[in-house]
């Protein structure tokens, strides 16, 4: 079964928050590599913020059954960007038998949107013990 999962956020709430909260608003969100990779670049951490989002909406459990830092955005050199999950987001994936989430991100001037597309064996829903 399919899953997915979709966000957009406008550059500009996540440019304030960032600018108010500084480290304790990255620390909270983002990974370390996140936070290297972007260098403080508004449009890259808002599309990392709605790939994060997205992601929590395609496991099923919206923002308080996974951490924010256990979904990681990584992009390698010449590599669409692509999601590694950890810890809390780890455990749902297996507990729904979601196996890979494939990612898009874009952004214009003033939004960032991410779309992401799994194959789980129980959709989003965790399985029902008998």
């Amino acid at each position: 079964m399919l899953v997915t999962g979709v966000d957009i956020v406008e550059i500009s709430r996540i440019e304030r928050v960032a600018d108010r909260y500084g480290a304790r608003f990255f620390e909270r969100i983002y990974t370390a590599r996140e936070i290297a990779y972007c260098r403080g670049r508004a449009p890259q951490l808002a599309s990392r913020f709605a790939a994060k989002e997205a992601v929590m909406k395609a496991l099923g459990t919206g923002i308080r059954g996974v951490r924010w830092r256990d979904i990681e955005v990584v992009r390698e050199r010449g590599r669409a960007p692509a999601i590694e999950l950890h810890r809390t987001a780890m455990a749902r994936a297996e507990r729904i038998g979601l196996g890979h989430l494939a990612l898009s991100l874009s952004h214009s001037k003033e939004f960032a949107i991410a779309s992401v597309v799994g194959e789980s064996e129980h959709g989003n829903l965790v399985p029902i013990r008998g």
